[in-house]
């Protein structure tokens, strides 16, 4: 293999939309995986704009443009990308966060982004899996799912110029060259770390913890859901910097299958389901469709999120290691923003001008 411009370290939907947009951006890349299924493989894909933050909110409502640009031509190219529009519905159990429902609407409409309040008669005609006496709902239309191990692949398949791409454990990084688990030694003009949970190991200090998620899908139920649903107190509980907790979180599969989450808990690295914890998942998803508990379950699984303190990932050049740049800790949102980080790390290695202020995500607020 010929030497590249920039070596990507991990081939999950962070690194190929890098390289997807380097190689946009007249680099040659060089692409090395180790091929052991990060967030990427086991997330739900669901492609959302969040609204926490000024920094979140710019950086998914950019890329769910750009993927409203990519999904018609994947599911050309690459059917089992399965984009598909389905919007989501943030759901208010109560007047308290329906009253929060009504905020994220300001918040959101302030952006531009197109979004409608549900009353609980509308939002039982558009979910009749719903429970009743629900306060109702914030419809954001232009949300969407993908299938994102296949997303990553069209992204290195499909670049505007050609991807090296080869599967190969990186064992270190020293400066702009990295070492595999044969021996060999590559190097390049720049090296780019976009490894999720593994990052850490390559790169020591970096401020990432792994978030352990559950997840259930069942059997095949077409035409039962047509939206992605999201419990408005999922917000609270998805930036919980300690401890378990569980959110009602629902999704309609392409296949008629149900893809139930979810779940965050910290402090293991133990792949394995943790019974209670799914039993606990699933108790809240039947809280609001209790229609459930006439599906069959067919497969459950675990994955890890990488998250940051503050709930941002790092993007940008290392500040203490030259020619290592950062593309990491993206948490539950690595497959909605991979576009946007994509597009910040193409200008900044390119020396073009980044649409998206990159200052929020520079990797020296911490000290590393």
């Amino acid at each position: 293999m010929s030497p590249a411009d920039v070596i990507v370290i991990g081939a999950g939907i962070i690194g190929a939309a890098c390289a997807h947009a380097l190689a946009a951006a007249g680099l040659s890349v060089h692409v090395i995986d180790a091929r052991k299924g990060g967030a990427t493989n086991a997330g739900m894909g669901h492609l959302v704009v969040m609204d926490d933050n000024a920094a979140e909110l710019a950086l998914s409502q950019s890329s769910l443009e750009r993927w409203h640009e990519w999904g018609p031509r994947m599911n050309v190219d690459q059917p089992t990308c399965q984009f598909t529009h389905c919007g989501t519905l943030w759901v208010a159990a109560n007047a308290e966060e329906m009253a929060a429902a009504e905020e994220k609407q300001k918040r959101l409409r302030a952006h531009g982004i197109a979004c409608e309040l549900l009353g609980p008669a509308a939002l039982a005609a558009a979910e009749p899996l719903l429970r009743t006496g629900l306060a109702g709902a914030l419809k954001v239309g232009g949300d969407s799912i993908v299938y994102a191990p296949n997303a990553a692949e069209w992204l290195l398949t499909h670049a505007a110029r050609p991807i090296q791409a080869e599967h190969a454990e990186v064992t270190r990084i020293e400066g702009r060259m990295v070492q595999l688990s044969d021996g060999r030694r590559l190097s390049a003009g720049a090296v780019l770390l976009a490894a999720g949970i593994d990052a850490p190991r390559l790169c020591p200090g970096l401020p990432i913890r792994p978030k352990k998620g559950h997840l259930a899908i069942t059997e095949r139920h077409p035409g039962l859901l047509r939206h992605q649903l999201v419990e408005l107190g999922y917000i609270t509980s998805a930036h919980h910097s300690d401890g378990t907790s569980v959110a009602f979180n629902l999704q309609p599969r392409p296949t008629g299958q149900l893809l139930i989450g979810s779940s965050r808990q910290f402090d293991t690295t133990n792949p394995a389901v943790d019974n209670a914890i799914l039993a606990r998942m699933l108790r809240r998803a039947l809280d609001y469709a209790p229609g459930l508990a006439d599906l069959a379950i067919i497969r459950t699984w675990t994955g890890f999120r990488a998250a940051t303190p503050d709930g941002l990932p790092l993007i940008g050049a290392h500040p203490g290691h030259d020619g290592l740049w950062l593309a990491v800790g993206h948490e539950g949102l690595g497959v909605t923003t991979a576009p946007a980080t994509a597009q910040i790390i193409a200008a900044q290695m390119t020396g073009a001008t980044s649409h998206i202020d990159p200052v929020p995500y520079a990797a020296s607020r911490f000290k590393l």
